[in-house]
């Protein structure tokens, strides 16, 4: 991309280089800095502005998802056109990106993260940032960091209120030290059940930047060493020290067993915030889209973009596929239906 009409970058970070904890050696450090958000959603539009806009050389973006009108109250990076569009989330996120700093290299991933395609994702970043909506990837971050010894930011919101945690392996209790399995299905507060306020997000999606570009900046030592939980609906702020919490029985850190990380089978998990079933094959082939679509149109309406194919199947339940045999089944959240629906059309 040209350079030409952009103002000299000396001038775009003027005022973060003035903050004298960062200063110009701090920002060349950013600028030669490689981070991932996986999750692009409410709090991953937060983070993934932050460091677009604060200089971070490069940043993946990663996720699975579309977006719907219904992501808008909260995901602040997209517009009613990116909704109608059904456009991918970390392409349409990129693309506003871009518009905002065409000096970083911005780069989407429009895929779920899993087993098989994490080294691929998040080799070389040297920093993971949590937008995720669902505990299973939250585990599998964990392994990969904590196998590949580099630092991830957790955060969660629900409601009011939320957590966030930097997790520094080697010199800090990993996710598992703290929660040492996923909570039980269906016991834990969701979007989907207890909602979510938008400024709860930027909150925490701030702070987790912010620790994001204390790390990239090279000021560890200036992180926070606690968990931090919040209600900002009652104003309430609490940090919990952490630093004895670290086991050395942890499977994790402790034992560095990383089953997040083991092959999978065919998985299908509900989507956090409305009746959708993500679908996913155990092994990706390409799928040809316009094949498919040729295909269904005449069992319902079919919409083809350059990233998805959306299949109406009935006034209940749609679908909506991806080029590496991916699916999301709207209108539905049970996933063993879920999975005979995919099944039905791809066989």
């Amino acid at each position: 991309m040209s350079g030409a009409g952009r103002p000299p970058v000396h001038d775009r970070y003027v005022r973060q280089t003035r903050f004298a904890p960062i200063g110009p050696d701090g920002q060349q450090r950013l600028g030669g800095s490689v981070a991932a958000v996986v999750g692009v959603g409410a709090l991953g539009c937060v983070i993934a502005s932050h460091l677009a806009r604060s200089g971070v050389g490069e940043l993946r973006l990663i996720d699975r998802d579309v977006v719907e009108l219904s992501n808008l109250q909260r995901q602040l990076l997209y517009d009613e056109e990116d909704a109608a569009a059904s456009l991918p989330k970390a392409e349409a996120a990129a693309a506003k990106l871009r518009r905002a700093n065409g000096s970083i290299s911005i780069r989407a991933y429009a895929t779920d993260l899993h087993a098989g395609n994490a080294d691929e994702l998040l080799g070389g970043a040297q920093l993971i940032l949590d937008g995720t909506d669902n505990f299973q990837t939250r585990y599998l971050l964990n392994d990969y960091a904590v196998r590949a010894g580099i630092p991830w930011i957790y955060g969660g919101a629900v409601g009011g209120g939320g957590m966030t945690m930097s997790v520094l392996p080697g010199s800090g209790p990993c996710y598992r030290c703290l929660f040492p399995e996923p909570p039980a299905s269906g016991l834990a507060d969701t979007c989907e059940t207890a909602g979510v306020v938008s400024p709860l997000v930027d909150v925490i999606g701030s702070l987790q930047a912010m620790e994001a570009i204390k790390w990239l900046a090279g000021r560890a030592e200036d992180m926070r060493g606690s968990l931090l939980q919040l209600d900002l609906w009652r104003n309430s702020w609490m940090p919990l020290g952490v630093a004895e919490a670290r086991r050395a029985d942890c499977p994790c850190c402790g034992r560095r067993e990383f089953p997040y990380l083991e092959p999978e089978q065919e998985a299908a998990a509900a989507l956090c915030g409305r009746s959708t079933v993500q679908v996913r094959p155990a092994i990706a082939r390409p799928l040809d889209l316009r094949a498919l679509a040729d295909r269904l149109s005449s069992a319902g309406e079919v919409r083809l973009t350059p990233y998805s194919l959306r299949y109406e199947r009935d006034e209940q339940v749609s679908v909506v596929f991806f080029p590496d045999s991916r699916a999301l089944i709207q209108g539905m959240e049970d996933p063993i239906k879920a999975k005979a629906v995919y099944a039905d059309i791809l066989g």
